[in-house]
């Protein structure tokens, strides 16, 4: 619901234009202290995000994570000003200071927005259109919970967003598939300046991207004068009207607008303004002041008293909740468990849960057992695959889906949108309360990597499911089999890749998904029938672990290895005993979980003194040397795949135990 806000005849217009040039002051001071920044957006949608936020959002500074709030993701990460000019006057704890020591080392106000880092930021952005995968959490969750009388779950998304976003690919995506989906409760607003970076849109940028909108299914409007907040706010209010579709609105800007030299033009964009601009500014606006970060105590009264109508909407809210606890115990127990970080953590001692048949699977086929298992103990599980679901066996049966009339269902429908699928997910996680995963081809990570990316920035505990792990896809070809991916996504700061060998280990791998509150992780699984492993198990969250010990007091070959090639380590060891040579086999599911045990443990599984080490993997070596050292080899992939029956590959390739053998046999010559 809108919050009272005043007819326009009652508004003291004076304060309002003040406070709406008090965003763009502190905008430009910021740009211009740190020498760098963009402050032509901040100038240009002052006017929108302050109309947006004094009279329209729901949020209270003084609870920034209350679980009711409007959601402002402000998609145009680049004009990070505007948003912490908003948290500064609105009181969220963000000081002139800060704001003086925006884009210095160790602020509260870095270059771009950072989830986490400063409070009532919702979401890390930057990368352009990462903002536009939101609503959908709200959407099922107000299903779910919602019972007459007793709205506990019902806001909206608000994106602010430019042309630059309106280009990206992610935007498209991630908007079609709310059109298709009716999220009533997303509302962008496009700050329509026509200026990029090189010069006016037009010279790569023509559509009607208002007709675009509505053939996604958007209710469309459009606001000519981007300081007109009236009309703003009307077009606000209209947007909420409609509940059936999500809602569009162009706010036609000036970028850089009062500045009179700057307004309108490229520079504007991505670059201080400059001194002397900065004070033909404030002249031009009438602003009371030349000092820098300067703010009229009047005008901090007025976000005062505006911050105060959201701490009254959260009251009420909380009076609301706490009625509907009371009065239906059992969702009250429900959103509990919605809410639980650590729900999953009584499948460790679930017998059950590690249980596997002896007979060959493929991790995949496995790994969708294990859906199965969980989305009965975490009912916050929620998920789906960019249409590939019977393939990547990500459908979780007797879910139902999520649709345009069924809001209740827990299996997410993507479409063929691997990037948006990755934004979605953020969305989802950043929402709270709920615990997503998305799954597509091993080879397609690529078109997710972006979004996988901001996963790892914002620490958010989302599950990757990449199936079809390497050339064992075999007859698809090359353009289907991965070889760069893994070694690309192991060398994400902290992103946790998970390779398993057989069922128990991709339990292992599942288990940390589902109890991991600090980052995402991604399950790399075989499209192709792996044998289950003696002594394979928990041990699998250390990330690598002596699978077959050797004989000896001490091994005379180390053969390491993730995923299917586990198994062919394990026949190569055993070619090497009937030429008394005595292999230790390693299984590494995980090189970022063993990086994270202790040196004794690590020193344990990979002694120093044993140099003769090979490391096998069907996909790209690289990386591996961190194990094998110099002296050390690596059996892996070393050009891109081939198209043809899979062992056909593996045998082509040198993915057998007798090649594996044969290099470890060499190793160990060369270190005589």
């Amino acid at each position: 619901m809108d919050l009272d806000r005043k007819k326009d005849t009652e508004l003291d217009m004076e304060i309002e234009d003040k406070a709406v040039n008090g965003i763009r002051v502190l905008a430009a001071d910021a740009v211009q202290k740190a020498g760098s920044g963009h402050p032509g957006l901040p100038l240009g949608a002052a006017a929108a995000a302050y109309e947006l936020w004094a009279h329209h959002m729901a949020h209270d500074p003084a609870e920034p994570k209350w679980a009711d709030r409007d959601r402002f993701v402000l998609s145009g990460g680049h004009g990070s000003t505007l948003l912490y000019a908003l948290l500064h006057l609105f009181g969220y704890g963000i000081s002139i200071e800060d704001l003086a020591q925006f884009r210095q080392l160790g602020s509260r106000t870095p270059g771009h927005p950072e989830y986490g880092h400063t409070p009532g930021v919702e979401a890390t952005t930057g990368p352009l259109g990462a903002g536009m995968g939101m609503a959908v959490g709200e959407a099922h969750l107000a299903a779910v919970f919602n019972e007459p009388g007793y709205p506990v779950v019902d806001h909206y998304t608000y994106v602010l967003g430019g042309d630059g976003c309106m280009m990206e690919g992610i935007s498209s995506e991630a908007f079609s598939l709310a059109g298709s989906l009716g999220l009533g409760k997303l509302i962008v607003l496009y700050d329509s300046n026509r200026i990029t970076i090189e010069g006016s849109t037009d010279i790569a940028f023509t559509e009607d991207v208002q007709e675009r909108m509505a053939a996604f299914g958007f209710q469309t409007l459009t606001v000519e004068d981007g300081n007109d907040t009236a009309a703003i706010g009307k077009a606000i209010q209209e947007a909420k009207a409609d509940a059936s579709r999500p809602s569009f609105i162009t706010v036609k800007t000036r970028i850089g607008y009062g500045c009179p030299l700057k307004e309108g033009t490229a520079s504007a964009h991505g670059e201080p303004l400059g001194e002397a601009n900065i004070l033909a500014m404030k002249e031009a606006l009438g602003w009371d002041s030349t000092e820098p970060f300067y703010i009229p105590d009047e005008v901090y009264a007025h976000y005062h008293s505006l911050a105060q109508k959201g701490a009254k909407a959260r009251a009420v809210w909380e009076r609301m909740f706490a009625a509907y606890q009371e009065a239906y115990p059992e969702k009250k127990r429900l959103w509990d468990q919605y809410h639980d970080p650590d729900i999953a953590k009584k499948l460790y001692d679930d017998p059950a849960y590690w249980a596997c048949k002896d007979a060959p699977q493929a991790t995949r086929s496995l790994s969708g057992m294990l859906i199965g298992k969980i989305k009965d103990t975490v009912p916050a599980l929620v998920g789906g695959a960019a249409d590939l679901a019977p393939s990547t066996k990500t459908y979780m049966k007797d879910a139902g889906d999520f649709s345009k009339t069924d809001r209740t269902g827990r299996n997410l429908h993507f479409g063929v949108r691997e990037l948006a699928m990755a934004a979605i997910a953020n969305g989802l996680a950043l929402h709270g309360g709920l615990r997503p995963f998305v799954a597509t081809f091993f080879v397609f990570s690529d078109y997710v990597k972006p979004m996988a990316r901001l996963s790892a920035l914002m620490k958010l505990p989302v599950t990757y499911v990449f199936t079809h792990d390497s050339i064992g896809v075999g007859e698809d070809g090359p353009t289907h089999e991965p070889i760069e991916q893994l070694a690309m996504l192991r060398a994400m700061p902290g992103f946790t890749v998970f390779r398993p060998a057989d069922g128990r280990e991709t339990a292992a791998a599942w288990y940390h998904a589902v109890t991991a509150k600090d980052g995402p992780t991604a399950l790399v699984l075989t499209r192709q029938a792996l044998p289950q492993l003696s002594g394979s198990g928990k041990e699998a969250l250390k990330g690598g672990y002596i699978l077959r010990h050797e004989d000896k007091a001490q091994p005379d070959v180390i053969l390491i290895a993730s995923g299917s090639e586990v198994s062919l380590c394990l026949e190569a060891a055993e070619l090497l005993k009937e030429k008394a040579v005595d292999a230790r086999v390693v299984s590494m599911p995980s090189t970022d979980l063993f990086e994270r045990q202790p040196e004794t443990y690590r020193e344990q599984v990979l002694p120093k003194q044993v140099r003769a080490r090979v490391a096998v993997e069907a996909l790209s070596g690289f990386g591996w040397d961190r194990y094998v050292g110099l002296d050390g080899a690596c059996v892996a992939m070393e050009s891109f795949g081939a198209s043809g029956p899979a062992e056909q590959l593996f045998a082509r390739f040198g993915f057998t135990p007798e090649h594996v053998a044969e290099t470890a046999l060499a190793v160990r010559k060369g270190l005589t």
